[in-house]
C-alpha cells in the first residue's frame, strides 16, 4: 500500500522494515497535532501490509520526542476545553494504534524521551535506549496531567514506579529506564545503538509475520488494556486541567523560563 506523504515524519522502507523518523528537530520532535495525525495515517496504511513486518520509530537530531507541542496547546486555548479534549484524546488514539499495530514496533530512544515520547516508548514491543537519554513525565510540573499516557505507563512499568514518576516529574537516564523495565537494552553510543537495532531486526525477521501479529494480540489481551472509557475520561480531566488556573500558569512560566507560582 502506498505510504502517505508526511511533513513531520521521514519514512524509509527497507527489506520489510519501515523506518519512521520523527522529524521536527528544531523543537526536539515535539508531538504536534499534525505529527499525531501523520503517524496515525502511516499506521493505517501499513496495517494490512504483511510486507511491512517491523516499524522502527526514532527521532531526528539526537532526540526522540520532547512531548506535546506547547504551540498547539496555545492554539487550542482560543477554542476552549472541547478542543483540548479532542487534541488530548487523538494522542491516546495514537498510543492505542501503536500498541495494537500488527507489526513489531521498535523504538530507538536518544536525548529527550518526555511526556508523549515517554508514552510512545511504553507502547513499543522492543525499546533500545542510549544511556544518556533523558526520560520523564513533566506534565504535573506544568500544571497538566499525563492523561493519555498514564494507563500505558502503569501497564509498562507497574503502578509503584508510575506513581513516583508521574507525581514527582523526575528525570532519569537510560540505565535507570533499563532497571525499571521501561526499555530492554541500553547502549553506550550511536554505533552500539545501531548494532543492537540490527540484531533485534534480524531476530524479528526470523519470526513469521502472521504468527507474530496474532501472538502480539494474545499477549496484549492477556494484560488488562487501557480502555476507551478511561482515556475518554482522562481527556476530559486534561481539558479541565489545562483550562484551569494551574494549567494556565504552568505553560506561561515554562515559556518565560520562571518557576510557576506553586513551586
Amino acid at each position: 500500500s502506498p505510504l502517505p506523504v508526511c511533513q513531520t515524519l521521514a519514512l524509509e522502507p527497507h527489506n520489510g522494515v519501515l523506518h519512521v523518523t520523527l522529524n521536527r528537530p528544531d523543537c526536539r520532535n515535539a508531538m504536534s497535532l499534525q505529527m499525531v495525525a501523520e503517524l496515525r495515517s502511516v499506521l493505517a496504511a501499513v496495517r494490512d501490509d504483511q510486507g511491512v513486518r517491523v516499524l522502527v520509530i526514532a527521532g531526528a537530531g539526537g532526540h526522540f520526542c520532547a512531548g506535546g507541542d506547547i504551540k498547539d496547546m496555545a492554539g487550542a486555548r482560543a477554542q476552549g476545553a472541547s478542543a483540548y479534549r479532542e487534541l488530548n484524546r487523538a494522542f491516546g488514539a495514537l498510543l492505542q494504534e501503536v500498541q495494537h499495530a500488527p507489526q513489531v514496533v521498535v523504538t530507538v530512544l536518544q536525548g529527550a524521551v518526555l511526556g508523549g515520547g515517554f508514552g510512545m516508548a511504553c507502547v513499543s514491543d522492543v525499546a533500545i535506549a542510549d544511556h544518556r537519554a533523558q526520560f520523564g513525565l513533566p506534565e504535573t510540573s506544568l500544571g497538566l496531567l499525563p492523561a493519555q499516557i498514564a494507563p500505558f505507563v502503569v501497564q509498562r512499568i507497574g503502578l509503584t514506579q508510575a506513581r513516583r514518576l508521574a507525581l514527582t516529574a523526575a528525570r532519569f537516564d537510560g540505565s535507570q529506564a533499563l532497571h525499571m523495565g521501561l526499555v530492554h537494552f541500553v547502549e553506550q553510543d550511536a554505533q552500539a545503538l545501531a548494532e543492537r537495532l540490527e540484531e533485534v531486526l534480524a531476530q524479528v525477521l526470523r519470526c513469521a509475520p502472521g504468527a507474530n501479529a496474532r501472538t502480539k494480540q494474545l499477549l496484549l489481551a492477556s494484560a488488562l488494556q487501557p480502555s476507551d472509557e478511561l482515556l475518554d475520561q482522562a481527556a476530559q480531566w486534561f481539558a479541565e486541567a489545562v483550562t484551569g488556573a494551574e494549567g494556565t500558569e504552568g505553560p506561561v512560566a515554562f515559556v518565560h523560563k520562571r518557576k510557576p507560582g506553586w513551586a
